[in-house]
């Protein structure tokens, strides 16, 4: 169009802005951003989200900060395509700071913008923060006991700053509400099972999937992901191999690649190497999936604790081919070789991690303090 000298209205670059983001050329973004800015849509807010929104999902934060500032007058939604690139990077305090600025530019939080807030309390732990919103949302939010996507966004963030009980009180009046009765679908099911699970509430897992069958609420594949998991954890490896089975046979899901490593990690913690061995072959012959580096590093760990030492390498090495550079597959590794007093092979192992620049993450914990 441009080489034939048709004009370019708003929706030719924004279509052309969007198709850019689909392929993920940020070089013909640029390309865009240059026509627009020397013919003049800059001024238009659509043009300029469309631009943001492309350099926020190629997560070039900079890019897409500079053009916010740019455009002579904002939205909620350019506001909200910066934020949502602000929560893809994990920059949650360029996320907490933009959604501060919003009232001084004269917008408005709409749902996107405090489901995004909601996700930056969760990664920044921010549970009083969290809170405020919350309340916010009762206040203003008139539709909010029929929103399930943003009921479930207040569920997880509960859920990961360590509010069980708090994400459990949302649950339990969370979901539509139809002729009296509150009605729960899977989203909010899945959500609440995470909380459990990423908490360490395993039987807890077990009960509430019970408790959605019995609902009469189809499980989903995150479901599976989440109770396999929790059998892991509670030595229920009849019960989770009974799960993986029904996936298929009852519910006509399709098993994934997290699937499998839910269930080789059941197998391992059991101590049943071979058979965790035999599935993860499975998986690959019947083309079900990639293998995983979790997958390899559950099998790793329990050959370290069952003292099967070739099997163990093996693993390392399948893991290795897939992550070069995981320094936890190193680890492990190494205390496999401590195990067998292979004491150069470690030597050697450490020398390799220092030519690649590897070096163990030392931890850190957050916490929250308020005044």
């Amino acid at each position: 169009m441009h080489v034939h000298g048709i004009f370019l209205d708003t929706y030719a670059l924004c279509s052309s802005l969007t198709a850019s983001t689909s392929v993920k050329d940020a070089r013909f973004g640029k390309q865009v951003q240059a026509h627009v800015t020397k013919s003049g849509w800059l001024s238009s807010v659509f043009v300029g989200s469309a631009l943001i929104d492309l350099y926020a999902k190629l997560l070039l934060i900079h890019d897409a900060e500079l053009m916010f500032d740019e455009i002579p007058v904002k939205n909620s939604v350019c506001a909200n395509a910066l934020l949502s690139g602000y929560c893809e990077a994990k920059l949650w305090a360029g996320g907490l700071e933009l959604v501060r600025l919003m009232p001084a530019l004269g917008l408005d939080y709409d749902h996107f913008t405090l489901s995004a807030l909601l996700r930056a309390c969760a990664g920044l732990s921010a549970a009083e923060f969290g809170r405020q919103v919350h309340a916010y949302m009762i206040r203003k939010c008139c539709n909010l006991g029929n929103d399930v996507f943003m009921q479930s966004s207040l569920i997880e963030m509960y859920g990961k700053c360590g509010l069980v009980t708090k994400a459990l009180q949302v649950f339990n009046l969370a979901g539509h509400r139809l002729e009296g009765e509150i009605n729960k679908d899977v989203v909010l099911w899945t959500s609440m099972l995470g909380v459990y699970g990423r908490n360490g509430y395993f039987k807890e897992v077990i009960k509430l999937y019970e408790a959605m069958l019995m609902n009469g609420t189809k499980p989903d594949e995150v479901a599976f992901v989440t109770v396999i998991s929790a059998c892991s954890h509670t030595g229920q490896v009849k019960l989770g191999i009974e799960y993986f089975e029904w996936m298929v046979h009852d519910y006509k899901l399709e098993r994934g690649p997290e699937h499998y490593s839910c269930l080789v990690d059941l197998l391992c913690r059991a101590g049943e190497l071979d058979k965790a061995w035999k599935l993860i072959n499975e998986m690959l012959d019947r083309g079900h999936g990639s293998s995983s580096v979790s997958m390899w590093g559950a099998l790793l760990s329990a050959c370290h604790d069952c003292g099967k030492f070739e099997l163990g390498k093996l693993a390392a090495q399948k893991a290795l081919e897939l992550d070069p550079h995981n320094v936890g597959i190193y680890v492990m590794l190494s205390n496999l070789y401590a195990k067998f007093c292979m004491w150069d092979e470690i030597g050697q192992l450490r020398e390799l991690m220092k030519e690649k620049g590897l070096k163990k993450d030392v931890g850190c914990s957050w916490i929250e303090v308020t005044g």
